[in-house]
Parts: structure tokens; C-alpha cells; sequence
């Protein structure tokens, strides 16, 4: 039995689990159906399908008929017995029973039916469906709270957008605030209205007044204003708290809403307009990032560039409406700017600010941004919209990346000889610094010709007068004379100096000779002037360059005062060509502090000396069969494995470094790049020797330098220590005892908070730097002397040094803490980074100038160009228009190459004594010392780089720049003093 009775049960278990699956797979099937029907209904009521759209559009039409029907039926008592007569109460049903319909399919679609119940439209129709129902049922017209539908009127903003009736961001902002408005406006109204004329319900609406529905809104415009008549009021005690609430709402209500909705109203019709173009009237058009300090500096710069005599009206081309501050810039400047909302990116804002007939388009970078990727990229599709929209249009743009800088000529219609110009932030601002690494000094004599201060301070010490009049000096242009026709440059450059207290140190030459094609910087004596060549100067302004200019040789030929030379009145000026070289004899001295000068060489015997010098040096310069690429400006190697260059902390004793370059970085595996080979290249131009290159020495983290390897691999003698200049034993494993410049590279960028905390980095690396205090018994006699002529060093009483720095601040306010953390007495009062002690004597930079190249490329790109050339180690636009890239950078294997590209002039620094300029005599003054070297060795000495103040006020012996002056007097000279130089030989 017992067999049995399990045979039995064993299938009525089976047949439990198969009931039990059955049921569950319908269940399941129930709930995937129901799934499947209400994703399809929430699909249908969204508005991503045109069902969806078609019945929100027709919701709030009926919604806002509903609404019309309960303003005409307000006219009657709240509640009045109602008739079928009536053509309203038919309508409104039919409404309120689409409502009920569409009230169910939300229900049917909501995930959340407790949630669904709390929506604003769900209490909408609460409240005013099922009394409509009744109302008509009863007979009874109440008008109840129908007054709610007005609160459909928020969903104003996305019909439109549906009806693409609004497209700007602006406009989508004006119908919310709108929105608001008008819903609060008619749902008050209606519930002061409902209330008075029913009465408290406790004392049964005695105290009820009849009022329209007019005269509620009345009532409510007046509340909202804050200034009450009087003549409407509330009488019942639920009206009355009801107004002591309102208040407070329309109150915040109408100051924020109502004043935002006018300025937008107001400044869309004031900035949209097109700009009207007046014929004669010149124009260009700035676009990018325009905000108040992009602004500021940009008029700054411009407008100082012809002071007095700006005809050219600035149209800024903003995509974000201007903000109060940057209004008032405006309007301080309304003689010389308009602007015009829209982008640069549209063409229809294009016409409007007529872009076509503008004399050249300007397109602002933003430095200091998060991602200087999306930056340049913003930027660029901006030039390609521009050139796409009108093809002759000249464009000037900023680029923060050197490697961006490529897809620029790329574009079909972009033209270098049409005035089109790149200024490369990366570029510049990292070959200013690594000119400051070769010569101590140079970066702040660089940058000076682009500042200008014009700030009252008090002066005590003679150096300090020198470098803050030498501020005044710029770089400038001018056509010269036909006079100097067939004369050489170091005969013509004298002159100037001598007859025009002008310094003439580079010109444009139109030659046959593909060497001697473009700019040339102080060309030797074989290279002759033509009619109209164009001169590049050092002077104070344009009126001083245009002297040379008038110059007539027969009209000015006895003239030494420069004030004397103006126009030439001679009549035969025009049709005479002269050939002959202009003598400058003993007599032109005498503005010299009354020093007789030697009887110096006519122009014949100058260029025979020359050449012969330059036969004679050449050979020892140049026999080297350097690599270099295939401009043959750089020198180049093959390609070296990143684990070949990676030094070790344990290793300082096997590679021995002496006057190398230490190069401090901050980055992460996240940052972006900098383009260090913009520090590299000016390091390693061909115009140095193989065993004049400095080795140079990264100090960062490996991640980030591993990105940038890439660039850099192709450059010899570059080595990376994985660390961080804020470990001191990391900087001693380099040797930066030994460095001749510490360069201290701001960190990319970096979002943050305040922009005091960009530097943090490099402040705190400066500061760790500089409490290194350095034996100047661990030196050779010969790196001492070197360090000495330059830097102070250990000459004298001294038996520490500091390690020579150069620190780069993102934010130039910074400089007070680099100025705390010098120790100098007497500085420059304030916190003006080009006033302060740090800035004059070299040992911190700041790109912050760069933006005043985008003015000066617009009046004159000549003068960009011979910036590029000057800091970049000879690259041009030119050049770069003509090289392929991959080999210009290195990606190719290294070939012999020629060496004409390496015989070009370089900026150095030589000590008075111990140099070739220790045989000029006599050189009591810079006019001496200037026509001396020029004559004897074809150098150009640009400026002074002295002690900053006596012995026993200097301790560290810390030199600072005075570039050149209207002839500034000299001291005694004595070893202390150098020379910045400008030549090809003896540099």
C-alpha cells in the first residue's frame, strides 16, 4: 500500500509545479503587456512623435479656451442657475471631457501613480473637471476654480519650441519668465475674485462684495507693484491673508522677473541690429572671447597704438549678451565701438556686422581657459566660417597650441600675403622664455619693447630711472630713405644712431640670392640697400622713425640734432639717385659727452674688413657637419628611446652636468600638452655650435612627459628626471648647482576657484629654489669667472650664490610673492609685474603682454614676424608656408644638410671685459660702445645689463636690464657691466 500511495502523489506534485508554471508565465505575460501598453501610451504622449506633439499643442489650446470661457462667464455671480441657452457650458464640457480623456492616458503612462496624483497639471484637473461635471448636472453655473487653467499657461515655452516659434536662448527665457508671469497674474486674480464675492464661509459671505474679474487682476497688478490705490482692497479675512502672503511672493516676483524681462526685450533689439557700413568708414570686427578683460586690455593696446589718430571703429562680435560692466567699457568708448550680438559661426551675423567690406577680423583667445584644446579648436572653425563666408576677408587669430597651429593654412583661402597672421601663444611665450635661458636678461629686454607703463612712481635709484624710460621703447617700422640707396647696413644703422638717436637693427631685403630673401637682422656689410626698404627700429615712437624717412643727405648732411630733420625742401630730391656712401666723421661724436671718436671706415673699407673677418671666422664656426632638419635652422638626431633619456636620482655622479638648462614642469597624465618643443627649438637653433648647445634637463612627472616625448625625441642632448622641483633632492640630482638657468614652467591649465591659486606651483617651487644657497668652492675657476660676468656669481666678498631663475607666472598680480621672496630693497613700489625688482632683473616672466601682438599685428605684421624670428631661433610664417612638417620636426632620418641656414645673427650677451669689446676704446658711453662694435665687428649692442645697485646694497650681486635709452650715460665701466648683442659673429 504504502507503493502505492507514493505512485499516487509523485504526479499530483508534477501537476502543482506545471499549474504553478502556467500561472506564473501569465502573470508574466500580464506584466509584460502592460509593460509594452504603457511604454506605448507614455511613447504616444511625449513629444518626440507628432501624436504626442499634435495633443500637447491641442491640450493647451482648449486649456486656454477653457480659460477664455471663465473670463466671459465671470461677468455673472459665482454661482447663478444655469441655461442649456447658454452656448459656453456645452463648449466648456467638451473641453473638460478631452481633459478627462487625456487626464486617463497620463494615468495609464505614469510609472509613479502616487507621484502622478501630486503633478501641478493632475490638481489642475482635479479642480476643474468633475465641478464641471456637476455644475452642468445641477444646472448650476459655478465658477469654482476653474481660475486654475491660467496655470496652464507655463507650459507656454516648450509649445513654442514645438511650433519652433522660438529658436535663441533668449527668447526661450523671455516666454518662461513670461510664462510665470502671466499665470501668477490671472490665478491670484482668480482666487481674490472667488473669495470676495463668496465671503468668509464661517459668518456665511456676509461681508461678500461684488467685484469683476478685472477688477481682481486691478487689484493684483497693484499688490505686485507695491503700490496700492486704495479704491479696489479686500473685505473678507481669506482675501485679506491671502494678500499678506501674495505680497511677499510678487515681491521677489516683480523685482527679478519683471526688470530680467525687460533687458532681455530691451537689449535684443538694442544689440541684434546689423551694423551700418559708411562709406569711407573703416572697421574691423573682434570676435571670440570677448568679456571685460579681453576687452580692456584689447582697446588698451589698440588704441595706443596712434594715439589721437584712430579712425577705425572696433565691432565687437559677442555670442553672450554684455554684461554690466562690459556695457559701461562700451560707452566709455562709444567713439571708437559698437557691439553686435551673434556668432561668428553663423553666417546671417556675419552679414549683419558685414564682415565682407571689414578691414580685417580679429579672433580673441582666452589664455586662462579649462581646455585650451577646445579653445583653439572654437577658434578655428571661427576662421573657417569666416573664410567660407567671405574668402578675402584678412583674419588674425590667437592659437594657445603650437600644434594647432597647421590646420590654419590648410584652408583654401587663407593667405600670408594678404596680411593673414597666426600669434601662437605657446609658441611666443615658451621662446621668450628659452631666450631667457641662453642669455641672462634677454627675456625681460624681449618684453620690454612690448609694455608700456605709465604709472607715477617714486624713483631713488639711478638704475630704476634708466629701466622705467626704456619702457617707452617699442619695436617700429619705416620706409627708408631713397638716400641710402647702395649704402650697407652698418652704414646706415650708424648713421641713424648717430644723426637720429635711432637704432636700426633689422630690414626687408628683395634680393635675387635666396639668402638674402625676407627679413634680415643686422645683415653683414655685402648685403646693399635698395630704394623704399623697409627698416625695423628700437625707438620711442613713430614720429622719432619717420626721420629717417625724410633724411636727405645733401639737405641734412651737417645736421646732428635729429629734432632738425624734417621734411626736405631740397627740389631736386625726387630725381636724383644716390649711390655714393655717406661719411659720418669725428664732429658727429660730439653728442657723446664731448669724446673724441676715432676717424672710423668709409663704407669700401668696411665691407673689405668685413668680409675678410667674416672669411676668417666662418671656417671655425661652421666646419662641424652638425645634423641638422631640412631647414637647416635646428639641429636635429635621430630618434632616442624615452628609456635611453630617463635619469636617475642614484645617478647624479655618472652624467655630471655643467651650464645646463633645468627645466621645471608640473603636468599629470590629464593635463594638456604645453609644446615644450617651442622651450626646445630656440635651444637648439643651428646658429649655435654643436658644442655651444646646452644640455637640457626636464624635471616633471614621467606621464605627462612621455605625451610630449613624441615632439621631442628628434633634439640631442635632452634628458628627463621623473620628480618634482618641489623635492630638493630631485633638483640636486640634476646638478642645478651647477645649471646656468632654472626655468620654471607654469602648470597647464587647471580649473580654479580663484585665479591668485594658478602660480601656487610655481611660487612654492620658486621659493624651494631659492633657499638653495650654493658653495662657490664647488666651482671650477673657469665656470666661476662665466657665472660671474653674467649673473653675479662668486666674484669678491661673496662665497654663496644663488641659482640663476626663471619663473613664469600665468597671473601677473602674482609678483608680489615673488617679489617678497627676493629680498630686494628700494624696489619699485606697487604690484605691476613689469615694475618690480623680479621683472627688471630677469627672473620672472609673464605672457600676459602677448595679447597686445594682436594690435600690433594689424597695424604692422612685419613687426610679428620679426618677433617669431627673434624667439622662435629663426622660424617665420614664411618658412613654415614652404617646409613640409614632418621633416622640419624631425621625422625623418638624419641626413647631411646645408649650412646656410646657420649663418644667420643671434642674440647674445658679452661682459665689457674678457670679450671683443674690450678692444673698443674709448667707451665712456653707449654711443661709443654702440659705434665701436658696430664698426670694428658688425655687432649691434642693444642695451646694458648692469649691477642694479652698489656692493654693499646688493649682496647677491644681481644685475638688472636697462635697455637702451635716448643715450643713457655710463659709469666707469667695469666687469660687472654686459652687453646685449645682436650679430652673426663673435656672439
Amino acid at each position: 500500500m504504502t507503493f502505492q500511495t507514493s505512485e499516487i502523489t509523485v504526479p499530483v506534485i508534477d501537476l502543482k509545479l506545471i499549474l504553478s508554471k502556467i500561472i506564473s508565465n501569465k502573470h508574466f505575460k500580464s506584466l509584460h503587456l502592460h509593460g509594452m501598453f504603457r511604454d506605448r501610451i507614455e511613447m504616444l504622449l511625449s513629444a518626440q512623435t507628432i501624436v504626442g506633439q499634435v495633443l500637447m499643442i491641442l491640450v493647451f489650446v482648449l486649456s486656454i479656451g477653457s480659460l477664455i470661457i471663465y473670463f466671459i462667464n465671470s461677468t455673472d455671480p459665482v454661482g447663478s442657475c444655469s441655461s442649456y441657452q447658454d452656448k459656453t457650458i456645452p463648449i466648456d464640457l467638451t473641453f473638460n471631457a478631452f481633459f478627462s480623456f487625456y487626464f486617463g492616458l497620463r494615468f495609464l503612462a505614469a510609472s509613479d501613480k502616487i507621484k502622478f496624483w501630486l503633478e501641478m497639471n493632475s490638481i489642475v484637473d482635479i479642480f476643474t473637471v468633475p465641478p464641471t461635471f456637476i455644475s452642468y448636472y445641477l444646472k448650476s453655473n459655478w465658477l469654482g476654480l476653474r481660475f486654475l487653467r491660467a496655470l496652464r499657461l507655463l507650459e507656454l515655452p516648450q509649445i513654442l519650441q514645438i511650433l519652433r516659434a522660438i529658436k535663441t536662448s533668449n527668447s526661450v527665457k523671455f516666454s518662461k519668465l513670461l510664462a510665470i508671469v502671466l499665470s501668477t497674474w490671472f490665478t491670484a486674480a482668480g482666487f481674490i475674485h472667488l473669495v470676495e464675492n463668496s465671503g468668509d464661509p464661517w459668518i456665511k459671505g456676509r461681508n461678500s462684495q461684488n467685484i469683476s474679474y478685472f477688477e481682481s487682476i486691478y487689484l493684483v497688478m497693484a499688490t505686485m507693484s507695491t503700490v496700492g490705490f486704495g479704491d479696489v482692497v479686500a473685505k473678507t479675512s481669506l482675501g485679506r491673508t491671502f494678500i499678506m502672503f501674495f505680497t511677499l511672493g510678487s515681491l521677489i516676483l516683480f523685482a527679478n522677473y519683471i526688470p530680467e524681462m525687460v533687458e532681455l526685450f530691451a537689449n535684443k533689439r538694442k544689440f541684434t541690429n546689423a551694423y551700418e557700413v559708411l562709406k569711407g568708414k573703416k572697421f574691423i570686427v573682434v570676435c571670440g572671447n570677448i568679456t571685460v578683460d579681453s576687452v580692456t586690455a584689447f582697446l588698451r593696446n589698440f588704441l595706443r597704438h596712434k594715439s589721437g589718430e584712430i579712425n577705425t571703429e572696433i565691432v565687437f562680435l559677442g555670442e553672450v549678451l554684455p554684461s554690466l560692466e562690459l556695457e559701461t567699457i562700451f560707452k566709455c568708448y562709444m567713439a571708437y565701438t559698437t557691439f553686435v550680438s551673434g556668432s561668428a559661426l553663423k553666417w546671417e551675423d556675419l552679414r549683419r556686422v558685414a564682415v565682407e567690406s571689414a578691414e580685417a577680423c580679429l579672433i580673441i583667445a582666452n589664455p586662462l581657459c579649462n581646455d585650451s584644446q577646445v579653445e583653439d579648436t572654437s577658434n578655428i572653425m571661427r576662421v573657417l566660417s569666416i573664410k567660407n563666408y567671405s574668402p578675402n576677408t584678412r583674419v588674425i587669430i590667437q592659437i594657445l597650441q603650437s600644434h594647432n597651429k597647421v590646420f590654419l593654412p590648410k584652408i583654401p583661402s587663407w593667405s600670408w600675403t594678404t596680411g593673414d597672421n597666426i600669434i601662437c601663444f605657446a609658441e611666443l611665450k615658451l621662446g621668450f622664455i628659452a631666450q631667457g635661458c641662453l642669455v641672462p636678461g634677454l627675456c625681460t629686454f624681449l618684453t620690454s619693447l612690448f609694455v608700456e607703463e605709465n604709472k607715477k612712481v617714486c624713483l631713488k635709484q639711478p638704475w630704476q630711472k634708466y629701466f622705467l624710460s626704456s619702457l617707452k621703447n617699442k619695436l617700429l617700422t619705416q620706409r627708408l630713405s631713397d638716400d641710402f640707396a647702395g649704402m650697407t647696413f652698418p652704414e646706415v644703422s650708424r648713421l641713424c644712431f648717430v644723426k637720429m638717436h635711432l637704432m636700426l637693427i633689422a630690414i626687408e631685403h628683395k634680393s635675387v640670392s635666396p639668402r638674402y630673401c625676407g627679413l634680415l637682422l643686422n645683415p653683414p656689410a655685402q648685403v646693399k640697400l635698395h630704394k623704399n626698404t623697409l627698416g625695423f627700429f628700437i625707438a620711442e615712437s613713430a614720429k622719432e622713425v619717420r626721420r629717417a624717412f625724410l633724411y636727405c643727405a645733401t639737405c641734412h648732411g651737417d645736421v646732428y640734432t635729429p629734432e632738425l630733420i624734417g621734411k626736405c625742401s631740397c627740389k631736386l630730391r625726387n630725381h636724383r639717385h644716390f649711390t655714393g656712401t655717406i661719411r659720418v666723421n669725428k664732429t658727429s661724436t660730439k653728442e657723446f659727452h664731448g669724446t673724441p671718436m676715432p676717424d672710423f671706415l668709409s663704407g669700401e673699407r668696411l665691407s673689405m674688413m668685413t668680409s675678410s673677418m667674416s672669411l676668417a671666422i666662418r671656417p671655425f664656426l661652421y666646419e662641424d657637419s652638425d645634423c641638422l632638419d631640412s631647414s637647416g635652422m635646428f639641429h636635429r638626431c635621430k630618434a632616442n628611446p624615452l628609456d635611453k633619456v630617463i635619469l636617475k636620482r642614484t645617478g647624479k655622479s655618472k652624467h655630471n652636468f655643467r651650464n645646463h638648462v633645468v627645466a621645471c614642469i608640473f603636468g599629470d597624465a590629464h593635463s594638456t600638452l604645453m609644446g615644450l618643443r617651442n622651450f626646445v627649438m630656440p635651444l637648439r637653433a643651428s646658429n649655435y655650435t654643436r658644442q655651444e648647445l646646452k644640455d637640457i634637463v626636464f624635471i616633471g612627472s614621467l606621464d605627462y612627459m612621455q605625451r610630449e616625448w613624441q615632439f621631442l625625441r628628434n633634439f640631442p642632448q635632452i634628458y628627463i628626471l621623473p620628480g618634482s622641483a618641489l623635492y630638493s633632492g630631485d633638483l640636486r640630482a640634476v646638478n642645478i648647482e651647477h645649471c646656468s638657468m632654472c626655468a620654471v614652467l607654469s602648470s597647464p591649465s587647471k580649473s580654479s576657484g580663484s585665479q591668485t591659486l594658478v602660480d601656487t606651483e610655481t611660487i612654492m617651487t620658486t621659493l624651494n629654489i631659492g633657499s638653495l644657497r650654493i658653495s662657490c668652492s664647488a666651482w671650477t675657476p673657469s665656470e666661476s669667472e662665466g657665472i660671474s660676468q653674467y649673473t653675479g656669481g662668486c666674484c669678491g666678498k661673496p662665497k654663496y650664490r644663488r641659482i640663476p631663475i626663471l619663473t613664469e607666472l600665468k597671473n601677473p598680480s602674482n609678483i608680489h610673492f615673488i617679489e617678497q621672496l627676493g629680498g630686494m630693497e628700494g624696489r619699485l613700489p606697487g604690484t605691476s609685474l613689469h615694475l618690480s625688482t623680479s621683472f627688471s632683473t630677469g627672473a620672472v616672466f609673464s605672457g600676459s603682454f602677448l595679447d597686445s601682438l594682436l594690435a600690433t599685428a594689424f597695424y604692422n605684421y612685419h613687426v610679428l614676424e620679426l618677433v617669431q624670428m627673434l624667439v622662435t631661433g629663426g622660424t617665420s610664417s614664411q618658412m613654415e608656408q614652404h617646409l613640409d612638417k614632418d621633416k622640419f620636426y624631425g621625422r625623418t632620418d638624419c641626413g647631411t644638410t646645408s649650412t646656410s641656414g646657420r649663418k644667420r645673427c643671434k642674440l647674445g650677451l658679452l661682459p665689457l671685459n674678457k670679450s671683443i669689446l674690450s678692444d673698443i676704446q674709448p667707451r665712456e658711453t653707449f654711443g661709443q660702445v654702440f659705434c665701436g662694435s658696430l664698426d670694428n665687428f658688425g655687432i649691434l649692442c642693444l642695451g646694458l645689463y648692469r649691477m642694479i645697485d652698489e656692493e654693499e646694497h646688493n649682496p647677491d650681486h644681481k644685475r638688472g636690464v636697462c635697455p637702451r635709452g635716448k643715450h643713457p650715460p655710463w659709469p666707469t665701466p667695469c666687469k660687472s657691466h654686459g652687453c646685449f648683442v645682436l650679430g652673426e659673429r663673435g656672439v
